[in-house]
């Protein structure tokens, strides 16, 4: 099983970019997917999930109107859509599953512990 994340790079303070996690001998449209992210010198933390049908999603605060999860089945590929970055978001940004349906979410919180499949991380730099 392997998830892998694309889509990293350098942007400006107010501009967007586009992460993809795709799974090899995983089909994602069976599992939950989340996006964790970790800063420099900071725990790893939970962004966004998405069910396995696309019908339920989490967002943190802090990125709520700005992230938006979707998945594409056919293609086997989760979207991260990240608008009005600024330079909190810097971080690098893991896909990653439970193995289950739904997304681990607890008090509001996506739980990292209940990750069993993790893909390599893609960095995301927001500065001018």
């Amino acid at each position: 099983v392997q998830l892998q994340a694309f889509g990293g790079g350098l942007v400006q303070p107010g501009g967007s970019l586009r992460l993809s996690c795709t799974g090899f001998e995983f089909n994602l449209g069976d599992y939950a997917i989340g996006w964790f992210r970790q800063a420099p010198g900071k725990e790893r933390e939970g962004v966004v999930c998405i069910n396995y049908s696309g019908n339920s999603k989490y967002y943190k605060d802090s990125v709520k109107g700005r992230f938006a999860i979707s998945k594409d089945n056919a293609l086997n590929t989760v979207y991260l859509q990240m608008n009005s970055l600024t330079s909190e978001d810097t971080a690098v940004y893991y896909c990653a599953s439970p193995g289950v349906m739904g997304c681990p979410v607890i008090a509001g919180v996506l739980i990292y512990d209940a990750m069993e499949h993790w893909g390599k991380g893609t960095q995301v730099t927001v500065s001018s």
